[in-house]
């Protein structure tokens, strides 16, 4: 016979792994020993058979499911917590939520990545030793697994960043245009293809502002035409900008719409 002794104090944890673990020639009894619960399965098939081999295999995804359930969330919320405590608490719940919708989307890499890594370091552990502290494991034994959390942690911080920063652009610049005179009264963008051009109300083309060493607007520093365009409204500051599209609005569409709010109007 062989024995494995898992140890916990969480009661949530022992009654998943009594209600889910099953396989044949196996027996699962619950002792208290000191400061754990022990839930020890006992196999009672062949050992060094094929039959053992599934069993450690089935045991090891067990673990993956009761890890990823019980401990995911918190592992994910105590990264952000010492890694970025200086955010707001509603930035880091948002990061969190964040990092669990993408890890609940089973199509991403990582979904599947985590699990095995949570998987080879179970089977590992599993197959050398007698007993798991299970907190302890999952604490100094998925460093593979808890790199994946920490890359995804930063990534949604960026992202968050970079979307905070996008947020204090627009509301600069809708200042800037709720202070500033028109100096013109109406315009039409035609926008296609990521291309533009600004008319008057009679329809003659506007030269765009390309000065680089004048452009006091610019979304960010590529220099792209959007930043040319974006920046020639700026200085024009039209009371109607009549938009002109050749399909669905894309980000830069919105973001003049952010900008320029009750100004814009769509040409029908």
């Amino acid at each position: 016979m062989k024995s494995f002794c898992i140890k916990t104090n969480n009661k949530d944890i022992v009654q998943y792994l009594l209600n889910n673990f099953t396989y044949p020639n196996t027996y699962i009894s619950v002792k208290k020993f000191k400061i754990y619960q022990n839930i020890i399965i006992h196999f009672t098939g062949k050992k060094d058979s094929k039959e053992q081999s599934d069993f450690y295999n089935a045991l090891s995804n067990t673990l993956v499911a009761l890890i990823i359930k019980f401990y995911e969330k918190k592992l994910l919320k105590s990264i952000i917590q010492s890694n970025y405590f200086y955010f707001s608490e509603s930035e880091q719940d948002i990061i969190l939520q964040k990092c669990l919708n993408y890890l609940a989307d089973k199509s991403t890499v990582e979904y599947q990545v985590r699990i095995e890594h949570i998987y080879i370091a179970a089977l590992k552990y599993l197959t050398n030793n007698k007993f798991m502290i299970l907190s302890g494991f999952v604490n100094f034994r998925l460093c593979n697994y808890m790199k994946i959390l920490d890359y995804l942690v930063d990534t949604f911080v960026n992202e968050l960043v970079v979307d905070r920063e996008y947020r204090e652009f627009i509301n600069l610049l809708k200042s800037y245009v709720n202070s500033r005179p028109s100096t013109i009264n109406t315009v039409h963008f035609i926008y296609k293809n990521n291309n533009s051009v600004i008319l008057d109300s009679n329809y003659k083309k506007i030269p765009f502002t390309d000065d680089l060493a004048n452009l006091n607007y610019i979304s960010d520093v590529s220099f792209s035409e959007n930043d040319i365009s974006l920046n020639t409204l700026l200085t024009l500051l039209p009371q109607k900008i009549i938009i002109h599209l050749s399909k669905e609005s894309d980000e830069f569409i919105k973001t003049l719409i952010c900008i320029f709010e009750n100004r814009i109007e769509f040409a029908k």
